[in-house]
């Protein structure tokens, strides 16, 4: 039978102080395996499926001892506190004795492991030299629900960050691009999540360093399967003042890239002009962005439609996406060793393949740029990523002393056929979007005062601007719902409440169909690069004909349709109108325009 707990569900999960009779000092302490087979009476088993302990499950723990009666085994921060005192009365209430002592605290990994069921009545009675092994699969375990838990959630990144300043660490997934952090491993000790990462770097490969060091920045790649689905995480360690941070990429092997490039969110005229430039022999295909801006599913969406008649390889560090069709490759490299003997390797190889297409994957060093220019000016059709802020600063971007291809090599004729850049819109809930008066509306009930209002723009002004400026039409504009609703709303990430998924906006140049354009790239004019590559007129997004000519344009669009929240643009381009000054400019008016 499983109680519902609905009281404790309630009670958050960081530590309270009790109001119950026990003092600190009443608890008693666990601290191996062996402790726990020493307990007169003895454990027999956990009590855990019985109760609805959600994620405090890896706190708090009840138990049953032989003598009948039941204990409670939690993390040193939960002995104490209204959560273990409301779970101490659940186990009354479903027919259980107290021992005395009820409570035991234990370290995270053993507790994980009674919880789990991991650590056994029987597994005590031959205890030995297991228990390093046993405290290692638990800390396993734990590296694994925290993976697993991003993956559930749609999540593109784990981060891990250890603060040695304080008691708990901080782990925070990045989902649909929002940094966000969730209760359920909140109160894990900073100590626990260093034991946790130093066992996960043991699986690691193409690592540097055959130890996790918190010291230092490290690199490599690991891959487990979650729930029968074959993961690669992609780890990045940063070493900061406070302690390591670490970052995991969660790249899924059974996922070939979503949908279509419609579904995307790609205009019509912008699938066209990309059909056509992969369906044309020679010439490179660059896609720019931002990190996490949806490069990789792009092109690789892209080249799942070439023609079954061309061959296709791919070279990825790692491989991110499964395009069925090509022949994928994993880069090794560890960070303080250079990818060029493994990346000279594959080429030398490569080129005497006879494939059609090829995928360098990111472009973002001297290497990978001297690959560029040996494969681009090998007649073959190459697709590559770079981080770039516009299509017509990625020449600029290769050219870089970073990465250092030639100028006159860009600016020949069939070296650059197409230049995409791409952001990430979130889009919104369809079920529960609110119209844009809603914004108004609530500051209007919500002010209490002048200062308390000084505290927020005035949207109401802004929206005036943006009409004035972009000529969207606001009655048509939704923002989004922060309560969420039944098709949206996520309990454990609120702040993702209202949306659901993202869309892109993106531009693209061709840059032998815009005259001048290869000139200015050779003379390195950047200026004139962007004057002639961006529309002038803010109202050219609603003309479907030109509505593909800068990324700002495509977002347009979609906010004028009710797809996405017009506040969203703030964050990704340089409007022409800005909350701030619109607020000033409304003044002493405001309460006009609020009434």
């Amino acid at each position: 039978m499983t109680l519902p707990l609905t009281p404790l569900a309630m009670l958050p999960l960081t530590p309270s102080p009790s109001s119950t009779r026990f003092k600190p000092s009443d608890p008693q302490s666990l601290h191996t395996a062996d402790d726990i087979a020493r307990l007169a009476p003895a454990f027999v088993r956990a009590l855990g499926d019985e109760f609805d302990l959600a994620s405090l499950a890896g706190r708090l723990c009840p138990v049953l001892l032989d003598s009948g009666h039941a204990a409670l085994f939690a993390v040193d921060e939960y002995a104490l506190g209204d959560t273990v005192d409301e779970l101490e009365r659940m186990v009354r209430a479903a027919g259980y004795r107290l021992a005395k002592p009820s409570r035991y605290i234990l370290p995270a990994p053993l507790l994980l492991m009674i919880a789990r069921g991991q650590l056994t009545a029987a597994g005590l009675g031959r205890r030995g030299k297991g228990s390093p092994a046993e405290r290692t699969s638990a800390l396993a375990a734990l590296f694994q629900d925290v993976v697993r838990w991003g993956v559930t959630q749609g999540a593109s990144d784990v981060h891990i960050n250890v603060n040695q300043r304080q008691a708990f660490c901080d782990i925070r997934y990045t989902i649909n691009g929002e940094y966000v952090g969730t209760e359920r491993f909140a109160g894990l000790s900073n100590t626990t999540l260093l034991e946790v990462l130093a066992v996960a770097w043991m699986e690691v490969r193409g690592g540097n360093g055959a130890v996790f060091d918190p010291a230092l920045e490290q690199q490599g790649r690991i891959a487990l399967e979650v729930d029968g689905i074959p993961i690669v995480l992609r780890w990045a360690s940063l070493a900061t003042d406070v302690g390591p941070s670490v970052c995991l990429r969660i790249l899924r092997l059974d996922a070939t890239a979503g949908g279509d490039l419609h579904a995307l969110g790609y205009l019509p005229t912008q699938i066209e002009t990309l059909l056509r430039a992969r369906d044309r022999e020679g010439g490179a295909i660059v896609l720019a962005g931002v990190v996490g801006s949806g490069k990789s599913t792009t092109i690789a969406t892209l080249m799942r439609g070439i023609e079954s008649t061309r061959k296709v390889i791919t070279l990825e560090d790692p491989v991110e996406y499964v395009i069925p069709n090509a022949l994928q490759n994993t880069l090794n490299g560890a960070l303080a060793e250079s990818a060029w003997p493994t990346l000279d390797a594959k080429l030398k190889t490569i080129k005497r393949s006879a494939m059609n297409d090829l995928l360098i994957g990111e472009i973002r060093d001297v290497d990978t740029g001297r690959a560029f220019m040996d494969l681009a000016g090998s007649g073959v059709s190459l697709y590559a990523t770079t981080h770039a802020g516009s299509a017509a600063m990625v020449p600029e971007r290769l050219a870089s002393e970073a990465i250092g291809v030639s100028r006159d090599f860009l600016a020949t004729p069939g070296m650059l056929k197409l230049l995409v850049y791409q952001t990430l819109l979130p889009r919104l809930c369809s079920a529960c979007a609110l119209p844009l008066e809603s914004l108004w509306r609530e500051q209007t009930s919500s002010r209490t005062s002048d200062s308390a209002f000084a505290a927020q723009w005035d949207w109401q002004a802004w929206t005036h601007e943006m009409e004035r400026v972009y000529r969207v039409e606001p009655h048509a504009l939704r923002v989004r719902n922060p309560a969420g609703c039944g098709d949206c709303r996520r309990p454990q990430l609120p702040e993702l409440n209202g949306t659901a998924g993202r869309c892109v906006a993106a531009e693209m140049i061709e840059p032998e169909r815009v005259e001048g354009f290869l000139e200015r790239v050779r003379l390195r004019d950047n200026a004139a690069l962007m004057s002639a590559t961006q529309e002038a007129d803010p109202w050219a997004w609603r003309d479907a004909s030109t509505r593909g000519a800068r990324a700002l344009d495509g977002a347009l669009h979609r906010v004028s349709s009710g797809e996405v929240d017009p506040r969203a643009l703030l964050r990704r381009f340089d409007l022409l109108v800005s909350p701030q000054a619109a607020s000033a400019e409304a003044g002493a008016g405001r309460d006009r325009w609020l009434t």
